[in-house]
């Protein structure tokens, strides 16, 4: 044991949570993790052990988990490797941001973190409201639209006109059928490795493949040219070139095609949960749509302007409290780790359910109600109350680009359509893989058009500074 973990003589025995005989707590577990991981946290406190798809897993949870992942003792005892190690072998790269720590993820964020930020639209919010038009235009015109599908076309859209500069919408069920396999046979391994072989797969992997090799191409072809575009797979190829080492050749596929593996769910999950809330919980529609219909009085929509969004922006981050992407991070013990008195040994996998405090009435009243006025309120502001991009080191980079891009969304979406569910009882259907969220069978009415489609006009920056 190294004398640098400090382990305390007396360390307290670890909790087992109770399970069903040989499945122990898979099956409740992949039911409904966010609740699973509520419960134990009641019954166990906030660390114990828990018997997932027959391995032995230990768990922090509680808004001790959230505080902890923001320590100093988290990122020195914590690694994230093994849990993205399956994925990175499966498209034949060296890394990829979520599987690095330290140095070498400190210098892969600072590359990507212009990219994944909100000023990579400054200037294009005109943009964005014409790609979200086409969208209504093109996905939105029929009497029920399935939801996450219609948000998935629109996200990949959106992503790849303004953070890439293409949008190959022709790719977007090849993307969303690769992340299912992926996350659920070579990450979370919800599905056992066979599935990887399913020819379903393998077509989809073969199309991502595909689109990541025409885009190596050209941004290879950029650099030769010398019109290496300023916007996040630029930014890369220039980390490329500048330090073949740290993005190797090999991960460039893998890095090119991450915006869309990153956002194409996750976006779209929080997107279709705060319509769901929106139109579920009386009194809210009306406040979204009066607040989006100022917005879009405006011949010219800023930064400042989409950020002072601020209902539909609680809105949104009510969505992200009730159906958190983020249920709990995986990460291995890097030495055996000391942690409220417990000692968890040393090459353990461990789960930090840091949006246990998501659902405790001692933090959120009500805990299930669909409430955006808790912001003002300011509940998310208890410590380790809240985390909808989970915390630490490997906290969501894109977070402050999907604060503006989720709330131009919603604002255009309920400024332009009449729309409402299907029934007015009708409960959400919820999924858990491969990332938690509305059920793809989520659908609403399109009862007709509220507004025309009007395009707004560039901002002028160089007033703007």
């Amino acid at each position: 044991m190294n004398a640098e973990t400090k382990i305390s003589a007396g360390a307290k025995a670890i909790p087992v949570a109770k399970g069903i005989p040989l499945v122990g707590n898979t099956m409740e577990m992949s039911k409904d993790p966010a609740a699973f991981f509520v419960r134990c946290y009641r019954d166990y406190g906030p660390v114990y052990r828990v018997n997932v798809f027959g391995q032995k897993n230990y768990v922090i949870a509680g808004p001790e988990a959230g505080q902890f992942m923001n320590s100093k003792a988290a990122r020195a005892g914590l690694r994230s490797k093994e849990f993205w190690q399956d994925f990175v072998d499966h498209h034949g790269a060296s890394k990829t941001l979520t599987g690095v720590d330290g140095e070498v993820h400190q210098k892969m964020r600072a590359i990507m973190r212009d990219g994944f930020s909100r000023g990579a639209m400054a200037g294009r919010y005109h943009e964005l409201t014409d790609i979200i038009d086409a969208s209504i235009t093109r996905d939105w015109g029929g009497k029920e639209v399935p939801v996450i599908e219609a948000f998935q076309y629109m996200i990949v859209h959106m992503l790849g006109e303004v953070m890439t500069g293409n949008a190959p919408l022709e790719y977007v069920r090849d993307i969303r059928v690769n992340i299912l396999y992926i996350l659920n046979v070579l990450v979370t391994k919800q599905r056992p490795g066979f599935f990887k072989f399913m020819p379903e797969f393998k077509k989809a992997a073969a199309r991502v493949d595909e689109l990541g090799e025409s885009m190596v191409e050209e941004f290879f072809a950029h650099a030769e040219a010398g019109t290496l575009p300023k916007n996040l797979l630029g930014d890369v190829m220039r980390g490329h070139l500048n330090d073949p080492e740290l993005i190797q050749k090999r991960d460039l596929k893998l890095v090119l095609t991450g915006p869309y593996v990153a956002g194409l769910d996750t976006v779209a999950n929080s997107l279709a949960a705060a319509v769901y809330g929106i139109l579920k919980t009386p009194g809210i529609l009306e406040k979204v749509r009066a607040e989006a219909d100022e917005l879009f009085a405006k011949d010219v929509v800023t930064e400042k302007d989409v950020l002072g969004l601020s209902y539909i922006q609680n809105c949104l981050k009510e969505a992200m409290r009730l159906w958190p992407i983020a249920v709990a991070q995986v990460r291995t013990t890097n030495h055996d780790l000391e942690f409220e008195g417990y000692v968890i040994p040393k090459d353990e996998n461990i789960f930090l359910g840091t949006s246990v405090p998501h659902f405790m009435e001692e933090f959120f009243p009500d805990p299930m109600k669909f409430d955006p006025d808790r912001y003002d309120r300011r509940e998310h502001l208890k410590p380790g109350a809240y985390a909808p991009f989970g915390r630490g080191t490997h906290s969501c980079l894109g977070q402050s680009l999907a604060e503006v891009l989720m709330g131009i969304c919603v604002a255009r979406l309920f400024h332009r359509l009449d729309i409402a569910l299907e029934s007015p009882d009708y409960v959400l259907k919820t999924k858990t893989a491969p990332t938690p969220g509305p059920a793809m069978s989520f659908k609403i009415k399109v009862n007709g058009e509220r507004n025309p489609a009007k395009s707004l006009r560039a901002e002028n920056l160089g007033e703007a500074a």
